[in-house]
């Protein structure tokens, strides 16, 4: 048995997430975005599994190294782009492609001695107002980077959308509205739909879509979960139950004394905490399945233990096994109980946790 959390991966899992991506914008190629571990489901091993998918996007450099090293040929897009006109050399050795975001980018590109051609994407701000030139500069950078000798011809137009995870909102249509204005006269290819507008804006699907969240089987909207879009799990994180003990009416359970006994019951402690990347601000009632049923957190999450209610009669024994997500209890649940997102819950894995890739 175990003695350390488990994060099961199901690289199955995975393969039918992309098909499913496929069917749903089956005119359209398939950036499968892998930043942050793979959205902590480990780089190389989902990067490995997903060799259906027409090419990788990750944040930064050393991402995208890793996968080299590892051996993967496919594209790779550094979504980020370069920080340095220092990395240039390095991206072309490496066959990386980049996004050109700001004037900084360009002029490096302008003034570098490279010894071939680099692959650019140019992104447009039409509204998230984080990376991306400004619709009044798209023309003029258009224009210098197909004159530019470091930049392969055919550059690909992209943006991002910020409220494609509300369906309906009127700044996703406007958004949409721009981009095409901006670029209906012009031949490259374009790229605008991330994992929510795969779903729900089919009409900005374009020449290419960027799968994330819902590659592992998550759905990007806060009141769905990811079987409602038939995806399937692919994080399975589970622990084991390492102790038991009968509590009296009105006795407390763990830091702060917050967690009062309504009746006598009796408590389990599970093997797992914030040190492994179980969210600290879970509050009292976040499910966890144990050993086939539904139980409920009481009192705080700590370091290495969170404790549950196993009611007055419980048919459970120490080593049992304990699911805080997967299959059985969907990760959009435990998101909304600790007040966040399940991005997060999935990047906060920590190195304690024992990853298991299974292909089922």
């Amino acid at each position: 048995m175990s003695r350390r959390p488990v994060a099961q991966i199901n690289l199955a899992a995975i393969g039918h997430n992309l098909q499913r991506v496929q069917q749903l914008a089956p005119a359209s190629k398939v950036l499968a975005v892998l930043k942050a571990n793979a959205y902590g489901h480990g780089l190389v091993r989902v990067a490995q599994a997903l060799s259906e998918a027409d090419a990788f996007a990750v944040a930064r450099i050393d991402e995208a190294l890793a996968l080299r090293t590892a051996g993967v040929v496919k594209p790779i897009v550094l979504l980020e782009g370069f920080y340095e006109a220092a990395e240039l050399p390095i991206l072309l050795a490496n066959n990386l492609q980049t996004v050109v975001h700001n004037e900084l980018q360009l002029v490096a590109l302008e003034q570098a001695e490279l010894d071939g051609q680099l692959k650019v994407w140019l992104k447009i701000d039409t509204g998230m107002h984080r990376l991306g030139i400004s619709p009044e500069q798209f023309n003029e950078f258009y224009r210098r980077l197909w004159q530019c000798p470091a930049v392969q011809p055919g550059i690909r137009l992209m943006s991002h959308f910020s409220c494609a995870d509300l369906p309906g909102a009127v700044k996703t249509s406007e958004q949409l509205t721009l981009f095409q204005q901006l670029c209906s006269d012009k031949a490259e290819q374009q790229s605008l739909a991330n994992s929510a507008a795969i779903i729900h804006v089919p009409e900005s699907h374009g020449d290419w879509v960027r799968p994330g969240l819902i590659l592992h089987g998550i759905s990007p909207f806060t009141h769905q979960q990811g079987w409602q879009h038939q995806l399937r799990p692919v994080m399975r994180l589970s622990s084991r139950l390492i102790a038991m003990r009968k509590i009296k009416q009105g006795e407390t359970v763990g830091y702060g004394a917050n967690w009062q006994a309504e009746q006598d019951t009796w408590i389990g402690v599970i093997a797992i905490g914030y040190g492994d990347g179980y969210p600290r601000h879970a509050v009292s009632g976040t499910p966890v399945w144990l050993a086939g049923r539904e139980v409920q957190l009481v009192g705080r999450v700590s370091m290495d233990m969170i404790t549950v209610d196993l009611g007055q009669q419980p048919v459970e024994t120490i080593g049992a096994e304990a699911v805080l997500w997967g299959p059985e209890l969907a990760i959009e649940r435990i998101a909304k109980y600790a007040d966040t997102i399940p991005y997060e819950l999935l990047c906060n894995i920590t190195p304690r946790v024992d990853y298991q890739y299974i292909t089922v």
